[in-house]
């Protein structure tokens, strides 16, 4: 318990972080907005004219910075060493734009060598000077994770066989040494879009892997009947527990258990939620963030139209809530704090389109 602290930094200091430059430059309903909030979030948008973006974002839903994004943001990475915060193209994209939110310096987009693109996933090392992002080497029908130097521009440096095919979401452990991959299990090509190629042979899979080396340290794969259970999203836990999330490309009434939690040396544990959340979440989990101050995990779905929020240690339901086009969700002050795809985030809605996830800033 004793990074939560860190995990949950409060606005002041994010605004002693910024500095004055940054707040001089902020119109003073920005500014307002800021001073009122308790917790500071960024996510990737599309505006009404059509172009996208990032923004820095207060706990209510105001907007308090933009950036423009040269394309399509999907998840992002923050480092709470460095404050420096990374949006990842959706997937085939293949860029990513390094930038601090308080604009002490100037923002870095990078891409991926021509055999690969992004899966729209990274997070960063816990010193801040090494970027994992989840790749797809689609010659050779594996995934990867790329590994990029922070510290040199975010210059490739190298890769890590992610032992396993469609791989998405990623994070570190929190003393770093260990790498944790959600392989979906989907095989896609750049040439054929979005396309899913190999919904009948799927290889969903979790792994683990030593951060310095690549090496395989567990690898939990879904065969039978949850192989077509595509696990897509991971997150912290407290005491070294792992959530994981999925997305069910099977039979629409089959309704598997979508929610579940492993730890190292551990097996796979699902959560068995009543049948009507599990049929309210419609076989899709698009986003989980656990709040590990408060012991609460976060669901969104945006089949579902829903946000539901579980008790970490018991996995028992402590809300339920319709929330058209759910998207993004992240630890909040106290709570969780989820946004949607028509606008809302928060108990706020605004004129952008908020993509799939959330991250919560650090000072």
């Amino acid at each position: 318990m004793a990074n939560d602290k860190r995990l949950l930094i409060d606005r002041r200091a994010f605004i002693k972080a910024a500095g004055l430059p940054f707040l001089a430059s902020l119109a003073p309903r920005s500014l307002h907005a800021l001073e009122r909030t308790d917790a500071v979030f960024a996510s990737a948008f599309r505006d009404r004219n059509g172009a996208y973006g990032v923004a820095t974002v207060s706990e209510a839903g105001e907007i308090i910075d933009r950036l423009v994004l040269p394309a399509r943001a999907h998840g992002m990475a923050t480092s709470r060493a460095t404050g420096v915060t990374v949006a990842f193209a959706r997937r085939p994209g293949t860029f990513f734009m390094a930038f601090d939110p308080a604009r002490r310096r100037e923002p870095i987009v990078m891409h991926t060598p021509p055999n690969r693109h992004f899966y729209g996933h990274g997070q960063f090392s816990p010193d801040g000077s090494l970027l994992y992002a989840s790749e797809n080497d689609f010659d050779k029908n594996r995934g990867v994770i790329g590994l990029y130097d922070a510290r040199d521009g975010f210059r490739r440096i190298g890769e890590h066989d992610a032992c396993g095919i469609g791989t998405h979401d990623m994070t570190v452990s929190e003393d770093g040494r260990m790498l944790i991959i959600a392989n979906g299990g989907i095989q896609t090509h750049p040439d054929f879009g979005r396309t899913k190629l190999n919904i009948d042979a799927m290889e969903p899979s979790l792994v683990l892997l030593d951060a310095a080396t690549g090496r395989l340290i567990q690898k939990h794969g879904l065969g039978g009947p949850l192989a077509q259970l595509s696990t897509r999203h991971v997150d912290l836990g407290r005491d070294g527990r792992i959530w994981f999330a999925c997305q069910y490309e099977g039979p629409r009434n089959d309704l598997p258990a979508l929610v579940g939690h492993f730890c190292k040396g551990d097996d796979l544990h699902f959560i068995d939620l009543p049948p009507e959340t599990t049929a309210r979440l419609a076989n899709y989990v698009g986003a989980i963030a656990v709040n590990r101050r408060d012991g609460i995990v976060g669901l969104t779905s945006p089949n579902g139209n829903a946000s539901v929020t579980l008790d970490e240690k018991t996995g028992r339901i402590l809300s339920e809530a319709a929330l058209r086009e759910a998207a993004g969700v992240a630890p909040a002050a106290h709570g969780i704090v989820a946004s949607s795809y028509d606008g809302h985030f928060g108990s706020r809605a605004s004129d952008v389109a908020w993509d799939q996830h959330i991250v919560r800033l650090a000072g």
